[in-house]
């Protein structure tokens, strides 16, 4: 089965498949409007629109299964962790491999003319060039988010109902210390880069990265199906032990996290003029901070509140122990709260 990382690049190679095709038409309608103006010297001989249109077209769909799959699935894959000139150096190859293609494609289909051929070349250098920046643009803010972004959905703050984890790296200072500056930031590297897929695979969203602590969030119906929320945290936790050699090897020591889980409504929209982005304020995240902190003083990997709780269904496949009616500091009002571990017999 596919996972959720897997699924994303599909998307996104999908998504360049169709608008390539479509930027394709367009190329194919801009010349036929251009040799039928007054200041051109009118369509040569031998010309067809629908010719014009399946050369464009074939072009476009070629360039975006050879040069989209390179992009997504080796570029931006394989060099993320590599020095940014690297990574661009990859991309510039790929990007002329790219236009070589649809270049020769439309030189050989079509009637080989040098002129066409370098300005259709220019165009295909532009389109790659454009979609390997929102490629990246998207990167930066989260797979959908980016969208949300550019269609206006959270211009207007919105209510939402989601579920938020608080995933908190134990012994943070103490691994900071023994690993220096340099080392640790590797090590947080390759941390978050390490739990991605399994956070992916449970339908949940990296809000945020704080220091080493990362808040996951999902939309409610998502996070209580199957108990995806609670679930995602054990799987990333049985992810990072089957990288133990790996960590032991390169930094000497076992990420281990605690986190602290909740939900309720929150007000999602957009901030920031210089620096535009999509944030959730309300009680909640408050409320999932502070029970992320009593992990250590209830020696607990997670703890849930009882709301939460009791909207999931866990069929077993998780061990709950009730912590009783705590009062959260900050907070008037006591929360049940339930610490949870896997079943001995799931």
């Amino acid at each position: 089965m596919l996972n959720r990382r897997t699924h994303i690049k599909l998307r996104q190679l999908a998504l360049i498949v169709v608008s390539w095709l479509f930027i394709g038409i367009l190329i194919a309608l801009y010349d036929h409007l251009v040799l039928h103006t007054t200041n051109s010297a009118g369509p040569a001989a031998g010309y067809s629109f629908t010719k014009s249109l399946v050369v464009n077209m074939i072009a476009g769909l070629i360039g975006a299964l050879l040069g989209g799959s390179l992009i997504v699935f080796y570029v931006n894959d394989k060099f993320q962790d590599k020095p940014y000139g690297y990574t661009i150096l990859a991309v510039t190859l790929s990007f002329v491999g790219v236009v070589l293609i649809v270049t020769v494609v439309l030189g050989v289909v079509a009637n080989p003319d040098k002129a066409r051929m370098l300005k259709n070349g220019l165009v295909w250098a532009v389109v790659v060039a454009v979609t390997q920046l929102l490629m990246q643009i998207n990167s930066k803010f989260g797979p959908g988010v980016f969208w949300n972004i550019i269609r206006g959905r959270y211009n207007t703050p919105r209510e939402e109902r989601r579920i938020f984890m608080f995933l908190d790296l134990n012994s943070s200072t103490t691994i900071a210390e023994k690993l220096g500056d340099k080392k640790y930031h590797a090590f947080l590297k390759d941390l978050f880069t390490d739990i991605t897929n399994p956070i992916l695979d449970s339908r949940g969203e990296i809000y945020q990265y704080v220091g080493d602590e990362v808040i996951v969030a999902w939309k409610y119906e998502e996070g209580v199906a199957n108990s995806k929320c609670i679930q995602c945290f054990f799987d990333i936790k049985l992810h990072l032990e089957r990288l133990k050699s790996k960590y032991l090897g390169r930094y000497g020591v076992m990420p281990v996290f605690k986190a602290g889980i909740h939900s309720g409504k929150v007000v999602a929209g957009e901030v920031g003029i210089i620096k535009r982005d999509i944030t959730y304020s309300g009680d909640v995240l408050n409320t999932t901070s502070r029970i992320q902190g009593l992990c250590k003083e209830y020696n607990a990997e997670v703890i849930a509140s009882g709301d939460l709780m009791a909207e999931l269904r866990l069929n077993g496949h998780f061990e709950a122990k009730a912590l009783g009616s705590i009062k959260l500091r900050g907070k008037e009002k006591e929360m049940a709260l339930v610490a949870l571990r896997p079943s001995a017999v799931a």
